[in-house]
């Protein structure tokens, strides 16, 4: 029986592995297929790089570490002894859990894009976590999603279930080693916010320039949940593409999206978020800032469903461009299928305000340093949902932003 639901999975996912996204640039899979990984080498370049992405393999202020190394993991540690806490590879879960079946490929569809199905065909482990009923861990999770071979493929899926009345915070950095310099990255993310959980999700990217990545994320939220998600993106890479959905399916569940996005170079961002709201007076919220500058096309989408009476959710996204050879794209929608939903959305774009810029200069601050301080300070999310700890990883990124550049 287990056997045969898999084997299911891998026909639709190989009837779907030419079929290309509606969104972003196609990528030639098989330029990825037949790269084997290498034998991992752990060294103080490899510590430096997760530092950037707010992963201490030493564990300090973390509950838990999995640190995924190309296709192995090489570490999954527990450093409080939380009670109620599980996490391991996912395919582990899956041989120890059959019930995990009916959480595998059911909020991403493994056939609605060729990245969907490579995912499934040439997995490659990925984290399962799950917070038992009341559990409260406010003290971050830390994942980290590392690359060590150059041209390899990275497929791992990951699953989070929140029980009911539970909380987690988890803080997940993906990143590469220095020598690595291509790559392509499909990582499959499914969240189960259950009655009463709170999941804080806060991700941070830090890609080489020639790295291909494509997310896919879903969410349902159950009746009084509530799911917030981070996403920070502040290096140069080749081309992203996403566009996680959150269904609001319980009555007063609740989401929030919020995108930092740091684009220069010649990178190709294709990203953004839904929310769908099917429960009454379920609120939701997308944010997004975004930079871009050298020749970086960016597009930035956002869509709210409102589906019951009561609901109520936001759309905003804010974009600085800095030179004529960049661009950024919005394109906000919101649909309303109830007479009782209120849905909003609001878009601005623009160039860094000269006054402010003439002010710092004035005072001596030299020009590149006035223009990086208005920008940390554009790109600065607040997030007063986030505990202390997690601002702090955030605002570390924010002002590496010169490291960025580079």
């Amino acid at each position: 029986m287990a056997k045969n639901w898999r084997a299911e999975l891998r026909k639709r996912a190989e009837e779907a592995l030419g079929n290309p996204s509606p969104y972003g640039e196609d990528i030639d899979l098989s330029r990825y297929m037949d790269v084997e990984p290498s034998s991992p080498k752990m060294n103080k370049d490899v510590e430096s790089q997760v530092e950037r992405v707010g992963i201490d393999l030493r564990g300090a202020s973390r509950s838990a570490t999995f640190f995924q190394y190309d296709h192995s993991v090489l570490m999954l540690k527990m450093f409080s002894g939380i009670k109620g806490l599980e996490i391991m590879d996912t395919e582990s879960a899956l041989s120890m859990y059959p019930w995990l079946k009916e959480y595998y490929w059911k909020l991403v569809n493994v056939d609605a894009d060729k990245y969907t199905a490579a995912a499934e065909l040439y997995s490659t482990k990925g984290y399962f976590i799950r917070v038992s009923e009341r559990t409260k861990v406010t003290i971050p999770v830390q994942t980290c999603l590392f690359i060590g071979t150059h041209g390899i493929l990275q497929a791992p899926h990951n699953i989070i279930i929140a029980e009911p009345y539970s909380e987690i915070h988890i803080i997940t950095g993906c990143t590469a080693a220095p020598w690595v310099k291509d790559l392509l990255h499909l990582g499959i993310s499914e969240f189960y916010v259950k009655r009463g959980a709170k999941v804080v999700f806060t991700m941070i990217h830090s890609w080489p320039e020639r790295a291909y990545v494509r997310p896919r994320t879903g969410v349902v939220v159950e009746e009084k949940g509530v799911f917030i998600s981070n996403y920070i993106i502040l290096r140069p890479l080749k081309s992203l593409q996403t566009y996680p959905t959150a269904w609001l399916a319980g009555r007063e569940a609740s989401a929030k999206f919020s995108s930092v996005i740091y684009a220069s170079h010649f990178e190709e961002v294709d990203m953004g978020s839904r929310i769908i709201l099917r429960g009454g007076a379920a609120t939701g919220e997308i944010l997004s800032k975004v930079v871009a500058t050298g020749n970086a096309k960016v597009v930035t989408r956002g869509q709210l469903v409102g589906e019951a009476p009561g609901t109520k959710a936001h759309l905003e996204c804010r974009g600085l461009v800095l030179c004529p050879s960049a661009s950024i794209h919005s394109i906000p929608e919101i649909l309303a299928k109830h007479p009782e939903t209120e849905l909003s959305h609001e878009a601005a774009i623009g160039k860094l305000q000269e006054e402010q810029l003439y002010y710092l200069m004035a005072r001596g601050v030299p020009p590149e340093k006035a223009i990086s301080l208005l920008v940390r300070g554009f790109l600065d999310p607040g997030l007063p949902e986030l505990p202390p700890v997690l601002k702090a990883e955030i605002r570390k990124s924010i002002m590496m932003l010169e490291a960025a550049k580079g």
